[in-house]
């Protein structure tokens, strides 16, 4: 079941563009205007087996989209920057609990400060949800290196129908971390 769900689409964190927790770092020191050009190098781990083709290609899209607004190439090989993905979904659960209070006067009433007979009803629900997590990596073509690594994670949205709006919105999210500017 939860293998069906997960192929039905990317259900990740990329779906949600406002509860979505993006971060990026980068090797400080790092010249990135001697980078021009970019490949892609797959999904670290085959992570990718739990997508659909149309969201590996809404993904692909919106990176190629948010790269070439940054000047950046795609090559087929030899780019100055290679970039791998990789994505990771947990199983969570969220407790909650609310607590109705009713008062009641008792003896002495509330005026003289008496004891209350009132009661209270504690209620609680458990829900279990999707975490997901997509990582970026950017190495450095020549030397292996790390040059920067965004992560996006958040509650997975199941609606397939924004897939396609949302996809680009979260990776344009992921990107503003990135330490190149668009070019204007």
């Amino acid at each position: 079941m939860m293998k069906r769900i997960l192929t039905f689409g990317l259900l990740l964190v990329l779906t949600v563009s406002y509860g979505q927790k993006v971060t990026g770092d980068y090797e400080k020191g790092t010249d990135f205007s001697q980078y021009q050009t970019y490949e892609f190098i797959g999904w670290q781990d085959d992570s990718d087996s739990i997508l659909n083709d149309f969201d590996k290609k809404r993904l692909r899209e919106a990176i190629q989209s948010e790269m070439a607004a940054r000047n950046f190439e795609l090559v087929e090989s030899g780019g100055d920057i290679a970039l791998s993905l990789f994505v990771v979904v947990d199983e969570e659960t969220s407790l909650s609990s609310y607590t109705n209070y009713y008062g009641g006067a008792g003896f002495g009433g509330f005026r003289y400060g008496g004891w209350g007979n009132g009661f209270a009803t504690t209620n609680y629900s458990e829900s279990d949800y999707l975490k997901g997590t997509l990582v970026v990596d950017m190495l450095d073509r020549e030397s292996k290196e790390l040059i920067w690594q965004g992560v996006a994670s958040g509650t997975i949205n199941e609606k397939p129908e924004k897939r396609e709006k949302k996809i680009p919105k979260a990776i344009a999210k992921l990107m503003k971390k990135f330490p190149v500017d668009k070019v204007k």
